[in-house]
């Protein structure tokens, strides 16, 4: 089976044995972003890891904002499942952007990373400097693994939401909205993509917005038939 959760930021219990008793060998879970085991490389973060690496199931994630891209892109890149990924360990991956996984037979487009729209653009800054932000190669890359399939997938998973559906959360909140460029690309996205659902998880919530876009946080949801 297929699972999906949103940011984890390094909380142990979150992937404790108990929190994922449902998954069952060969299983995969999927994590919207901020996976947080891939901080410091220290020996307790490693022993984690180790532990993580002993479960019968897979555990899947894309970047989020809130990452150490530095040690993230120091493993290596391996084909896993028709799409590119960092392997971590035998069963962790990181699902990387503008990628098309078919996992227990569904198709799955990946685009991690995202922009802080409380950060004001810098014109003069080298964009190299914000690895968490997705380059315009990785943008083309997902635009053309998405027409090789005619735009139909079984399921989107990224950190961040469209621009509308952030909008919206926002507007709820009482918070201010500021249009990123990766929110308007995955509005288009939503426009013309044929999806069955979208999890995100950059806004912390647990909320489906639509019978389509779901914002995942602590929920672990089941994939239905798509």
């Amino acid at each position: 089976m297929l699972y999906f959760t949103g940011d984890i930021h390094g909380d142990a219990e979150r992937l404790s044995k108990n929190a994922l008793s449902m998954m069952k060998q060969g299983d995969t879970l999927i994590i919207c972003g901020d996976f947080g085991f891939l901080w410091d490389n220290t020996k307790p973060e490693k022993k984690a890891l180790n532990a993580l690496s002993r479960r019968r199931y897979n555990i899947c994630f894309v970047d989020g904002t809130h990452e150490n891209f530095e040690i993230l892109q120091s493993y290596p890149v391996v084909s896993w499942n028709g799409g590119q990924a960092h392997k971590i360990r035998d069963n962790i991956y990181h699902l990387m952007r503008g990628q098309i996984f078919t996992i227990e037979g569904k198709t799955i487009f990946t685009m991690g990373g995202g922009e802080d729209p409380e950060m004001e653009p810098d014109e003069n800054e080298n964009a190299s400097v914000h690895k968490e932000i997705p380059t315009s190669q990785e943008l083309m890359n997902g635009v053309a693994a998405l027409e090789q399939r005619q735009y139909k997938v079984n399921f989107i998973v990224t950190h961040e939401p469209p621009a509308r559906t952030r909008d919206f959360l926002l507007l709820s909140a009482n918070k201010s909205l500021r249009v990123t460029a990766l929110g308007a690309y995955f509005d288009a996205l939503a426009k013309q993509a044929q999806y069955g659902k979208w999890f995100f998880g950059s806004m912390h919530v647990d909320r489906f917005v639509s019978d389509k876009q779901i914002a995942l946080f602590r929920n672990i949801v089941e994939a239905k038939q798509q």
